[in-house]
């Protein structure tokens, strides 16, 4: 059987044979030694496939596809062609794709018309911002850009299209570039502008129906929001709420600009709701960072809200951002000084100083004022009007303490310090049903505040309510004339006093002189006065005639009383150590009940 040729390409070996593997070897080492080859020998072939040389696409077939990496990439000296790893070389870059032909400035802006068409805005403003970036002299790409952004009610950019569009043809002003300028100004609350606008086009095209129909809008427009400001100032919340709205429907602006957002936190802040002016103002603050109407606005709230270093650091921003703001600069001047007075006034409190405390609570009052469009002079005004009420009650000035305290309540009706004061007050009037009512309110938002003084503002109230207890019987310490905090010997004196005036015999009235002993009697003895004190009922007075008598009276106060009388202790007085002899009646036939007379 004849044996198949081998197709393996031969060398001959040194013994004269042929080796395959020499012979591989051999081509494997022409291929990779191929750099090697001096400059003429180079001289490569082109493939009209691939762009690539004949030798390098062999290489690269031999490596499987990849190109043989014989010399390393790193210190480019020969690997051994018998190897069995070859470093994999980067792959080859991607095919770049054929680029389409520019498309021109008004090629794009068609495309953007066409987006405009369909209703697809956002689209639409992408066309016409490349057509801009192609063109950016072309005013009719950013009246057009303008018109898309209008569409979505974004009328901050469109005003700023319309007027660089406008400036752009400032030497041939277009009627249409005008109209959608003050379209955005009226949408933006600037009505001057918008109306200014509106002129230079009646004057381009006298009796364009347009225009006359966004000047009379502008008019209406106008008329609410003077309505507006003039319900504001008067505190007529309702009122400036609704004026401002109907100022926004006609204007189609439906409040998205810094002027709406800003005219909406002074309504706020006239109608005295100060949290909802201070969430207003900061919903603005994040829409527009760099406004110093708002940061000014937000420094008003925070000093109305009593948050002083905080009103004067936004003070501070406004003014770095404009120097020139005039109302910043006062407001800080304004805010510096009151602090500094409410200061000044409570040490002089602190050190018992206490007219001089309220006169320098009165001067940081007029320098906060009471005006409507702030809110009265708000939550600060309350706190320094209830400061000074707290040093009136202390000078005895009943009457202006209670007015300053009612008025701080309006300004902050949840302030339990406030509500203590006037509870306190109306107890030192005596209006004890109210005083209790006062107390249980205070007491209340106490809880709610989770306040420390929660025990002894309780107890006050438990003691309002025995006052009204106890004055809807009798008034023991009224009657002697004396303070609740008496002591023993302020008692004796007053009932002495007392005695010595009201009695009968003297052209006294029995019953007061009934009343007085009946008070003596109480307040006299530790433990009576004690349980009268807590409000809780005597079963019996004891004693008969007056009530208890002179039960626990003094024996000198009583020869007291009979020496002032000039009717001595004789004649059946107090002899026989003190027991009551018959017709021994001391202060004569006075006709009192009971066999008239005290029991000793």
């Amino acid at each position: 059987m004849a044996k198949k040729k081998s197709t393996a390409p031969k060398t001959k070996a040194s013994n004269g044979t042929t080796s395959p593997s020499a012979a591989g070897y051999a081509t494997v080492r022409r291929l990779t030694c191929r750099r090697e080859l001096t400059p003429a020998q180079k001289r490569p072939r082109r493939d009209a496939g691939d762009g690539e040389t004949d030798d390098e696409a062999e290489v690269d077939h031999l490596a499987g596809g990849k190109k043989s990496a014989a010399t390393s990439p790193v210190d480019g000296k020969l690997r051994s062609p018998l190897s069995t790893h070859f470093p994999e070389t980067s792959a080859s870059p991607a095919p770049q794709p054929i680029p389409t032909p520019s498309l021109s400035a008004a090629e794009l802006k068609d495309k953007g018309n066409a987006e405009f068409k369909k209703g697809r805005y956002e689209a639409a403003i992408e066309w016409y911002t490349k057509a801009i970036s192609a063109e950016p002299s072309e005013p009719t790409y950013l009246t057009n850009r303008a018109a898309a952004y209008i569409a979505q009610k974004r009328f901050a950019p469109a005003l700023a299209d319309c007027q660089r569009a406008h400036s752009l043809q400032s030497a041939s002003p277009s009627a249409k570039t005008l109209l959608r300028l003050a379209k955005c100004q009226l949408a933006l609350g600037d009505t001057a502008a918008a109306l200014s606008s509106v002129g230079q086009v009646l004057t381009l095209v006298p009796g364009e129906k347009s225009a006359k129909e966004m000047e009379a809008r502008i008019g209406r427009v106008d008329q609410h929001l003077q309505r507006f400001q003039q319900a504001k100032s008067k505190g007529e919340g309702t009122l400036s709420r609704i004026s401002l709205q109907e100022a926004e429907r006609e204007s189609e602006g439906f409040g998205e600009g810094t002027r709406w957002r800003c005219w909406r936190v002074e309504a706020l802040i006239s109608a005295g709701r100060l949290d909802e002016a201070a969430q207003a103002v900061m919903d603005a603050a994040r829409v527009d960072r760099e406004s110093t109407e708002v940061l000014y606005l937000r420094g008003l709230v925070l000093f109305l809200q009593n948050q002083l270093p905080k009103a004067v650091t936004h003070c501070v921003e406004v003014l770095r951002l404009d120097p020139d703001h005039s109302r910043a600069r006062t407001l800080m001047r304004r805010v510096r000084a009151v602090e500094g007075k409410k200061d000044e006034g409570n040490n002089a409190f602190k050190s018992g100083r206490l007219q001089e405390a309220a006169n320098l609570y009165s001067q940081a009052l007029d320098l906060i004022g009471d005006s409507q469009e702030e809110a009265k002079g708000g939550v600060i005004r309350g706190v320094l009007l209830s400061n000074r009420a707290t040093a009136e009650v202390k000078l005895g000035k009943l009457e202006d303490a209670l007015a300053d305290v009612t008025a701080s309540l309006e300004r902050q009706p949840g302030n339990y310090k406030a509500m203590r004061t006037k509870a306190r007050i109306l107890l030192e009037k005596e209006e004890y049903e109210a005083a209790v009512h006062e107390f249980a309110s205070a007491l209340e938002q106490a809880k709610q505040d989770g306040a420390s003084d929660v025990r002894a503002l309780a107890e006050e109230h438990r003691k309002a309510e025995v006052a009204l207890k106890r004055s809807k019987t009798k008034d023991h310490y009224k009657t002697l004339g004396i303070k609740k905090d008496a002591d023993d010997r302020d008692i004796k004196m007053a009932y002495r006093k007392l005695s010595l005036v009201h009695h009968p015999d003297k052209g006294g009235d029995e019953e007061q002189f009934k009343t007085i002993q009946e008070a003596h009697s109480v307040l006299s003895d530790p433990e009576r006065r004690r349980r009268y004190d807590l409000g809780e009922d005597e079963e019996g007075t004891g004693g008969g005639g007056f009530g208890g008598g002179m039960n626990n009276m003094d024996p000198e106060d009583i020869a007291h009383i009979f020496q002032f009388m000039g009717g001595g202790m004789g004649g059946g007085g107090m002899g026989g150590g003190g027991r009551r002899r018959a017709g021994g009646n001391p202060f004569g036939q006075s006709g009192f009940s009971n066999g008239g007379g005290f029991s000793f």
